[in-house]
């Protein structure tokens, strides 16, 4: 399927209701930044139709991409705020990545696998989060 065959933003929507709001995210500036970031873009094609389900996916490398909640929960505990600087191991996609960076972090990121970190930065160029995240490989 290709990605004009989905509604993202409804999905997004979804996802920010039914599995972050309606477990124990509370945190608004996380809920908006979960759905701003569209997850979709960090997810394999063959994975669009799972992209706003609530479980992790695979990304390549034999690694995953956190299930939505997760990623809320984890940001929710950092209790960040704009222009706080963030150390990420393990950049992945680069979804976390962009959540922190939606927030208004500075974020420096670590991935041991180059594939990786270089479809991550591609990811995050484009949808123009790279300004404030320092890559490392």
């Amino acid at each position: 399927m290709r990605p004009e065959d989905f509604d993202f933003a409804q999905d997004r929507s979804r996802m920010v209701q039914n599995h972050l709001r309606g477990r124990d995210i509370r945190d608004e500036a996380v809920l908006q930044a979960m759905g701003a970031v569209p997850r979709e873009a960090f997810v394999l094609p063959s994975e669009f139709d799972e992209a706003y389900d609530d479980h992790p996916l695979r990304i390549g490398c034999n690694q995953t991409i956190s299930q939505p909640y997760i990623v809320a929960y984890m940001t929710q505990l950092l209790q960040v705020s704009e222009g706080m600087r963030v150390l990420e191991i393990g950049t992945g996609s680069g979804y976390q990545t962009a959540v922190l960076a939606e927030l208004g972090c500075e974020v420096v990121t670590v991935e041991r696998h180059e594939p990786l970190v270089e479809q991550a930065v591609q990811r995050l160029e484009q949808l123009g989060y790279a300004e404030h995240i320092d890559f490392h490989v």
